[in-house]
C-alpha cells in the first residue's frame, strides 16, 4: 500500500501513544494485559479519531475547490465537533445536520459537544428527526448554499467513506511500526464499531500488512449481522482504493452487539462501570456513546475468558470525552 499517493492535510504529525494499562488490567483479574492506543490525543478541538479521517476528507474537499463543509451526526456528535474544528482551522464555513436519534434529546443549551459547536462558530445547525435520510438532508442544504454562491462539500456521517477510512488504514500501519519499534506483541485488537470507517480501515490496514492480528468491533448501535455487512462492504471498497490485493474476506470482520443496551447513545450500567473503572485506575477518560460502550465490551470479554490467559489486547481509544459533560446526571446519580 502506498498511501502517500492520496492527498491529506497533515493533521496527524506524530504517532499517538500506545500505553500499558496495568492497574486497569489488574482490576479485571490480571490474566489479560490491556494496552490502549490513544487516538483520543489526536489534534483537533478536544481530540478524537475523526481527525485521521478528516486529514484525507478535508484535503479532498480543498482539491475540489470547496469553501464550505456540510456534515451530519447525532446531537452530541464527536465527528461534527472535529469536522467543525478543522473547517475553522482551514478558514471554511461548516454547517451541521444533527439527527435526534432519541426523541427529545436535542437541547439548544446542552453542554458537551453542543457547547463546543457554538463557541467554535458553527454556521448553522439543523436538527432532524431520528430515521431521517441524512444524505438527502445534506444534499438539500448543499443545493441551497450553492445557490447562494458557496462551494459546498459533503462529508458523510463519521467521515465513513473510502476516503475517510484511509485514515485508519494509515493508523494500522502506524500501530504496526510502533509494535515493531517497542517489541510489543499484540494478540488481539478491539475497536468501537459505529459508522464503520474506523473498524473497516483498521481491518484493511492489518490485512494489507499481513499483520495476523485479529480485529473485533464492539457495536454502539446496530445488531451484529447488520453491522458486519456494513463494515465488510466499506472494507472491500477501501481495500480496492488503497490497493490491497485479494480484497477483504468476510471472515475478517467480527462484531459484538451485546453492549448496545436500549439503543444508540443511551446509557448502560456496563458503560458507566467501564468509564469509572478506567478513570479511577488509569486517569483516562472514555466517552458515554462510543469508547465507553466499546470498553464495556472489552471488560466483559476479559471477565468471561474470551482471550487466553496472558494475552496482550490493544484497545483503540477513539476519544469523545467532551460528551461526558452532557451526561452528568448519568454519572453523578
Amino acid at each position: 500500500m502506498n498511501l502517500a499517493k492520496f492527498s491529506r492535510r497533515g493533521y496527524v504529525q506524530t504517532p499517538t501513544p500506545i500505553e500499558a494499562a496495568p492497574a486497569f488490567s489488574k482490576a479485571l483479574g490480571g490474566k489479560v494485559n490491556i494496552f490502549i492506543k490513544r487516538d483520543d490525543l489526536l489534534p483537533g478541538c478536544s481530540g478524537g479519531n475523526k481527525t485521521r479521517k478528516l486529514d484525507f476528507c478535508i484535503a479532498d474537499a480543498l482539491d475540489n475547490g470547496a469553501d464550505t463543509i456540510i456534515t451530519c451526526g447525532a446531537v452530541q456528535s464527536n465527528h461534527a465537533r472535529l469536522t467543525l474544528s478543522w473547517a475553522v482551522k482551514e478558514g471554511m464555513d461548516c454547517h451541521l445536520i444533527l439527527e435526534e436519534r432519541v426523541k427529545g434529546s436535542y437541547k439548544t443549551d446542552a453542554s458537551g459537544n453542543n457547547f463546543l459547536f457554538h463557541i467554535m462558530g458553527v454556521k448553522s445547525i439543523t436538527v432532524v428527526p431520528g430515521g431521517s435520510d441524512m444524505m438527502a438532508e445534506m444534499e438539500k442544504l448543499s443545493t441551497k448554499l450553492a445557490g447562494e454562491g458557496k462551494k459546498p462539500y459533503i462529508i458523510p456521517g463519521g467521515a465513513s467513506n473510502t476516503i475517510g477510512a484511509t485514515g485508519y488504514v494509515s493508523c494500522a500501519e502506524e500501530t504496526l511500526q510502533q509494535l515493531f519499534e517497542t517489541g510489543l506483541k499484540i494478540d488481539h485488537m478491539i475497536v468501537p464499531s459505529g459508522s464503520a470507517g474506523t473498524h473497516a480501515g483498521v481491518v484493511v490496514g492489518m490485512v494489507g500488512c499481513n499483520a495476523n492480528i485479529p480485529v473485533s468491533g464492539i457495536n454502539v448501535s446496530r445488531t451484529k449481522d447488520v453491522q458486519e455487512k456494513i463494515v465488510h462492504k466499506l472494507a472491500v471498497a477501501t481495500a480496492e482504493r488503497v490497493g490491497v490485493k485479494g480484497g477483504i474476506d468476510a471472515s475478517e470482520i467480527t462484531c459484538f452487539d451485546g453492549y448496545v443496551g436500549p439503543g444508540y447513545s443511551l446509557p448502560t450500567d456496563s458503560m458507566i462501570e467501564a468509564v469509572k473503572l478506567l478513570a479511577s485506575t488509569e486517569s483516562i477518560l472514555l466517552d458515554p456513546v462510543y469508547s465507553g460502550k466499546a470498553m464495556a465490551g472489552l471488560v466483559d470479554l476479559v471477565r468471561n475468558g474470551h482471550f487466553p490467559e496472558g494475552s496482550n489486547v490493544l484497545f483503540l481509544h477513539t476519544g469523545g470525552s467532551p460528551a461526558l459533560y452532557a451526561y452528568l446526571d448519568t454519572f453523578l446519580d
